[in-house]
C-alpha cells in the first residue's frame, strides 16, 4: 500500500510539472497582415479590408494615404467604421478621404500591418 501511494505521489508531480503554466504576458501581439482589399470605390462607397489579426476598432485604426512605409495619411474616423473583426474590415469611405491611388494600413495596439495599395476614386 505504501508503495503505491508513493509511486500515486510521484505520478501526480510529474503529471502536475508537465502541465502548462499561465503566462503573465498577457498583451503580445502579432502583427496585422492585410491579404486584400476591396475595388477602389469613391467617396461615400463601401472599403472592405481582409486580413488576420485585425484586431478590433477598440484597439485599433484604418490609415490611408500613408507612404509605403505607413507615415502620415489619413485616418479613418470611428465612424466610418461599418463592421470590425478579426478577419474584416468593412468601412464608408468619408467625403474628406483623399482621392487618387495610395497605401492603405491598419494599426492594431500600435503594430502596423503589411500595406496594400488602394485608390479612392472621384
Amino acid at each position: 500500500m505504501l508503495r503505491f501511494l508513493v509511486a500515486s505521489s510521484l505520478m501526480v508531480g510529474a503529471l502536475a510539472s508537465c502541465a502548462p503554466s499561465q503566462s503573465t504576458d498577457r498583451f503580445v501581439t502579432v502583427t496585422p497582415v492585410l491579404i486584400k482589399v476591396s475595388e477602389a470605390a469613391t467617396r461615400g462607397g463601401s472599403l472592405t479590408v481582409q486580413g488576420r489579426y485585425l484586431g478590433g476598432p477598440g484597439t485599433g485604426q484604418v490609415r490611408l494615404g500613408a507612404d509605403e512605409t505607413g507615415k502620415g495619411g489619413y485616418v479613418f474616423p470611428a465612424s466610418a467604421i461599418q463592421s470590425w473583426t478579426d478577419s474584416e474590415i468593412v468601412l464608408t469611405i468619408p467625403a474628406d478621404a483623399p482621392v487618387g491611388g495610395s497605401w492603405l494600413f491598419v494599426e492594431v495596439a500600435g503594430k502596423q500591418s503589411t500595406g496594400l495599395p488602394y485608390s479612392v476614386r472621384q
